[in-house]
C-alpha cells in the first residue's frame, strides 16, 4: 500500500488512528513542561515516579509517532492499549475510583485504550 493512504482522511481507520496517536502529544508535553506531572506518579505510588514517568515519557513518543504514521500499527496499538490500561488503572488508584474524566476519573483513559483496541484489531 502506498504511504500516501496512511493519510487519506475519506478512510475513517486513518482518523481514528491519527487521533489515537495524536492525543499522546499533550500528555508528552505535560511530562516536559509541566511539573506537577511528577505529582500525578508519585500519588499513583510508582516507584521511582521520575524513572516510570520518563519511561511512560519514551513509550508514549513512540506511540504517537508510530500510530500518526503508520507504522507498525496493530503491534503499536495494541502495546498502546495496553500503556493506556495501565494509566486508567493509575488514575483510578489516584482518584479514588472517580469515573468522569471531567473531574479527575479514568473514563478518558479507558476509551482511549478501547479506540487503540478497534485500531489494533483493524490495522
Amino acid at each position: 500500500m502506498p504511504i500516501a493512504e496512511n493519510f487519506n482522511l475519506l478512510n475513517e481507520f486513518n482518523i481514528l488512528r491519527i487521533i489515537c496517536g495524536a492525543f499522546f502529544i499533550p500528555h508528552i508535553y505535560a511530562k516536559v513542561f509541566v511539573p506537577e506531572a511528577l505529582g500525578f506518579f508519585v500519588a499513583a505510588k510508582f516507584r521511582p515516579p521520575a524513572t516510570w514517568m520518563y519511561i511512560a515519557l519514551a513509550i508514549e513518543t513512540v506511540l504517537a509517532i508510530c500510530l500518526m504514521l503508520g507504522i507498525f500499527t496493530s503491534y503499536v496499538a495494541w502495546v498502546a492499549a495496553v500503556h493506556l490500561g495501565v494509566a486508567s488503572a493509575a488514575v483510578y488508584r489516584v482518584t479514588g475510583g472517580k469515573w468522569l474524566w471531567n473531574i479527575g476519573g479514568y473514563e478518558y483513559c479507558l476509551f482511549w485504550a478501547i479506540c487503540c483496541v478497534v485500531v489494533a484489531m483493524h490495522g
